[in-house]
């Protein structure tokens, strides 16, 4: 068996030796089955969230704040984690992200107390930050520049994405013949069975730096992020002029003023400021922003309208979502191929235009919707929509990046996704929120989420002004292996 060559240089990159190397297909399942639970736990809940406000006597603040929890760990820790695999080495990363994780399932499983699911899901967010940048870095440093490692990363693109959409399915599944509980105890035998497979066939690698890590620069962007999101869903009840809204919007925003102000004078920052010179990253990280705010709460808004307006069961909701998490992987397998034909930034923009179009038309639900009059077409543009831009959007932002950056750069685009994914949930849950209050009954509920969907409508319409104006024209590292962009 043959150890695929990294992409970093000998004099930069340290590896630990090994009698064997696992071969390029086992790497690729060990990394993307890690990624696969990371992504799979932002959206297995929503189908499970009536049955856990029962079972907890959740409020709806409180409720909102299981998917937050997480969403908001796993953004800010996210750069940290990109570092940590660089600084310590990629498979050292990865265990213990995957073991950190693994653990805090077990804890949100067993919980008796809202407090206690909320901040296991926090740690499971801490966890999945150290452990998804080490699994794409362990593709990167695994596979050769060119073709080779475009189909890696879009596989482990189709995994991840697949892992949100498939999360519907798999939490309708366990509330409906187990329990809530298990939506979270499903991560315990499936991590270990991954967390024995990387221990015994991972190859460990990192790069040759200086071990230091920019801990109160991750505290700072997550405790910020942390403020602003909850100062938005505190909006819902105490309207935006309240100081209980007010207060914390400010002092995230303020927290976040003083994490770029260390970011900028830290000897080892957790994300230096002049990586933002550079267009594809720049560029990149600002869309990917807008089209993770628009397109996270897809799941959310869909899972709350089928239970509560259409009345399907929490079975009958996640085989509902079969069709958006086959869309979702096709677009994302298939994007490579458009890549090279069409360029990465015209199928980003074209990805996101289908999505547009999708969410558009998913906003006109009504109260006596049908699942293919209502569901299944502008589902499947969503779905497709976003599959087909993920894979895009990443391959510019890395291109270019140094090798001892990769890690760092990887951490950096999920991080917008996920911020993106934090804010957007708590701006639209706020919308719909209002628009609920203001009637009654089921009508309202689904007014109330047809106009989330308007809503990130236009953000994403302000998503595709963004790339078409600023992203790079065309990237000669998918056809030739060169890792630049070129304007």
């Amino acid at each position: 068996m043959v150890r695929m060559p990294p992409i970093a240089s000998p004099a930069t990159l340290s590896e630990t030796p090994r009698r064997t190397a696992a071969p390029a297909w086992l790497v690729m399942l060990l990394v993307c089955a890690g990624q696969f639970l990371v992504v799979l736990d932002v959206s297995v809940v929503n189908v499970a969230l009536p049955a856990v406000r029962t079972g907890l006597g959740l409020s709806e603040l409180g409720l909102q704040w299981i998917v937050n929890a997480y969403v908001i760990t796993f953004a800010g820790f996210m750069l940290l984690g990109g570092r940590a695999a660089d600084l310590f080495g990629r498979k050292r990363v990865f265990v213990v992200g995957l073991a950190l994780f693994t653990v805090a399932s077990l804890g949100g499983g067993l919980a008796q107390q809202p407090w206690q699911l909320i901040t296991a899901r926090a740690v499971q967010g801490i966890g999945a930050a150290v452990l998804s940048p080490a699994t794409l870095t362990i593709l990167t440093t695994s596979f050769p520049a060119g073709p080779a490692r475009t189909r890696a990363i879009a596989t482990w693109t189709a995994v991840g994405a697949g892992g949100g959409a498939v999360g519907g399915l798999v939490g309708g599944v366990l509330t409906e013949f187990l329990s809530w509980r298990w939506v979270l105890l499903i991560n315990v035998p499936v991590g270990a069975l991954v967390l024995v497979g990387a221990v015994l066939w991972l190859t460990e690698s990192r790069q040759g730096l200086v071990r230091r890590l920019d801990v109160p620069g991750a505290l700072l962007v997550t405790g910020g992020l942390g403020l602003v999101a909850y100062g938005i869903v505190q909006t819902e009840t105490d309207g935006w002029t309240s100081a209980s809204a007010l207060l914390p919007l400010a002092a995230g925003l303020v927290v976040l003023a003083v994490f770029l102000a260390v970011e900028a004078r830290a000897k080892a920052p957790l994300m230096p400021l002049g990586l933002f010179r550079l267009r594809p990253v720049s560029s990149a990280n600002a869309a990917m922003v807008l089209l993770g705010g628009a397109m996270f709460s897809m799941w959310y808004f869909l899972s709350l309208y089928m239970q509560n307006v259409l009345g399907y069961p929490p079975l009958q909701a996640g085989l509902s979502f079969i069709p958006h998490s086959l869309s979702i992987v096709l677009g994302s397998k298939i994007g490579p191929r458009l890549m090279n034909r069409m360029g990465a930034k015209t199928l980003a923009v074209a990805g996101a235009v289908i999505s547009a179009a999708g969410m558009a038309w998913q906003g006109a639900m009504g109260v006596d919707g049908t699942y293919l009059g209502t569901l299944l077409g502008p589902g499947i543009l969503m779905a497709l929509g976003a599959g087909l831009t993920a894979t895009p959007v990443a391959a510019i932002a890395t291109s270019g990046a140094d090798p001892a950056d990769q890690g760092l750069v990887s951490g950096l685009i999920n991080t917008s996704r996920q911020m993106g994914g934090a804010l957007g949930l708590s701006i639209l849950s706020t919308v719909a929120a209002a628009r609920i209050e203001s009637g009654h009954g089921a009508k309202a509920l689904a007014d109330g989420y047809g106009l989330a969907f308007q809503v990130g409508t236009v953000v994403l319409l302000g998503a595709i002004a963004l790339m078409v104006i600023a992203l790079p024209r065309r990237r000669t590292d998918t056809a030739h292996g060169q890792g630049s962009a070129q304007e």
